[in-house]
């Protein structure tokens, strides 16, 4: 049975409701795999315009339905794999974390300590600590090194609002979070301390992520702006924006080459953004249409599957949509969910390359 998009919002966290809603919260993850074939300042603002959009095709599905992932108790906004590829973490408005065994989709662990819904995750670069963000205002810092138990190390505090999106920086010494308080914060993850305070956005933040070499900071807002900001020095050092249709943006992640980041924002599109210059002007190299998201913060990510460079999108139509990069062509479109997809994820561990997407975890397996 269907589900109406505008029930959903009453289960979410608080902050989540700019995603979705509904007063009879599903409880699945979908998991699918695969084996994969052979007061700073503020510098002036980059205006481009946007290449023309190929129409977009769907193939076959290459993706099945490993497994359903049952355990919570109210809608699911976030799911990560570890870096290692043996874990799926999940986060919940129930206020708990889940970890599950990617290879047989128990879940053998529950993370509690957080007071309100949880908004975000993000698993430190050697898959031991758990970064999460809440609409409790604060971020916690949790020990997997046990195994079987999980322990609450940090809680980080200084955001005045619901904390929406959390990140490490590739050496994990450095956590980076955004708020609706409209501010960033980086964390120093030894101490606990918030290092720098970053404020130029003005809207709520809804999306952070730090370049590969930790260097570099990008940020989202729902003030339809793109930030680039020095981890160093905390200051911006450009702002990116499209003028004619400036849209809330939902999602801003660096690819592993620092100078291209993708955006998704509520218009329902994708953009590649390229640095083209020494000056940091931006330009705007592709778009990737063909789901649906105009209400809700859905995240967008990107990978390589072998050698296909993908970006991957869950959507409003209760799918899952995937881009081959270059060609912005749909490569696949998995079904199954109910309701709006929140958040999708991927991982390449071995020979296996396994997604999950959340309304429910559903876990899905490539080239099966």
């Amino acid at each position: 049975m269907l589900r109406d998009p505008s029930q959903l919002e009453a289960d979410l966290p608080e902050a989540k409701r700019a995603r979705l809603n509904n007063n009879e919260p599903p409880q699945v993850i979908n998991l699918v795999g695969s084996s994969p074939p052979q007061a700073l300042e503020v510098p002036t603002t980059t205006t481009v315009s946007s290449p023309p959009q190929s129409p977009p095709t769907v193939p076959p599905q290459k993706y099945s339905l490993k497994f359903e992932l049952r355990g919570h108790s109210k809608e699911i906004s976030s799911v990560k794999f570890s870096p290692d590829g043996k874990w799926l973490a999940s986060a919940s408005a129930d206020k708990s974390i889940k970890l599950w065994l990617v290879e047989t989709g128990q879940n053998t662990l529950t993370l509690t300590g957080h007071v309100l819904g949880i908004n975000d995750l993000s698993w430190s670069g050697d898959s031991k600590y758990l970064a999460s963000a809440s609409d409790d205002k604060n971020v916690c810092l949790w020990d997997l090194q046990s195994g079987d138990s999980g322990e609450l190390i940090k809680t980080l505090k200084g955001h005045t609002n619901y904390v929406f999106c959390v990140n490490f920086n590739r050496q994990s010494n450095l956590v980076v979070s955004g708020s609706y308080d409209e501010s960033i914060r980086i964390w120093d993850v030894k101490t606990g301390q918030c290092l720098k305070r970053l404020s130029a956005h003005s809207d709520p933040v809804s999306s952070v992520d730090f370049s590969m070499d930790g260097s570099t900071i990008v940020s989202g807002s729902y003030d339809g702006l793109i930030r680039l900001w020095d981890t160093q020095t905390g200051q911006c050092t450009k702002t990116i924006v499209k003028a004619e249709d400036a849209q809330p943006v939902s999602c801003v992640k660096f690819l592993p080459n620092a100078n291209f980041i993708i955006a998704a924002t509520l218009n329902s599109t994708i953009r590649l953004w390229k640095l083209v210059d020494q000056n940091q002007q931006f330009a705007c190299l592709k778009l990737y249409r063909g789901h649906v998201n105009e209400k809700f913060c859905i995240f967008a990510i990107f990978e390589i599957r072998k050698n296909i460079r993908t970006v991957v999108s869950g959507s409003e139509d209760n799918c899952v949509y995937i881009w081959e990069l270059d060609s912005k062509n749909i490569i696949d479109k998995l079904e199954g969910h109910t309701a709006p997809v929140l958040a999708v994820d991927t991982s390449q561990r071995e020979d296996k390359h396994t997604l999950a997407s959340v309304q429910w975890i559903l876990l899905f397996e490539f080239g099966t």
